[in-house]
């Protein structure tokens, strides 16, 4: 079924414990006072999250098998590692599956993720272009074109919008198939 959500956090440990699809845990190596803001949108098998967090932390997650995930940066910022790689505006870091993944970022910090089962992701490879698009057995960082990153990080926030100024639009089972039956 189709849905979204966006919530704030003022807990570190309430904003890693609502993150889908992992298992995740957060300190904040900063001073000041936490804030986070987490949209999750659901549109059948496809699920995308956008992360927004104020001070330095560092996070361990394990995420549960049989998806294949990507994370990016939605918005430029301070220093961002993923498994000692930096993670930087014009990158896509593809996981391997159940990846147990550590992550630090050294200021405020705007990503998000996409994520499909992993046996959708492997069809649409095939399909499309006779490429395998499997989870890579270890992590990968691959930098698209800027405009394909650009056009990427502008659809990602244009779901994120949807989901905080009309969620009821994803919740609607045709608008989240992309259908205009009439």
């Amino acid at each position: 079924m189709p849905s979204s959500a966006v919530r704030t956090f003022s807990d570190p440990d309430d904003y890693a414990a609502s993150i889908r699809g992992t298992s995740a845990e957060m300190t904040v190596i900063g001073r000041g006072h936490f804030e986070a803001k987490l949209t999750q949108i659901e549109l059948h098998r496809l699920r995308m999250q956008r992360f927004y967090d104020n001070l330095p932390r560092v996070a361990h997650s394990a995420a549960v098998t049989g998806r294949a995930i990507v994370n990016f940066r939605i918005r430029p910022g301070p220093s961002m590692l993923a498994n000692g790689v930096e993670l930087k505006p014009t990158s896509i870091m593809r996981h391997s599956d159940g990846l147990d993944a550590f992550q630090r970022s050294s200021g405020c910090a705007y990503w998000g993720s996409i994520s499909l089962p992993v046996e959708a992701v492997a069809s649409a490879g095939a399909t499309l272009g006779g490429c395998d698009l499997a989870p890579p057995k270890d992590p990968l960082t691959v930098t698209p074109t800027l405009c394909a990153m650009a056009k990427l990080q502008r659809l990602h926030a244009a779901a994120g919008v949807l989901a905080e100024d009309t969620p009821e639009i994803i919740a609607h089972h045709e608008a989240a198939h992309g259908s205009n039956r009439r």
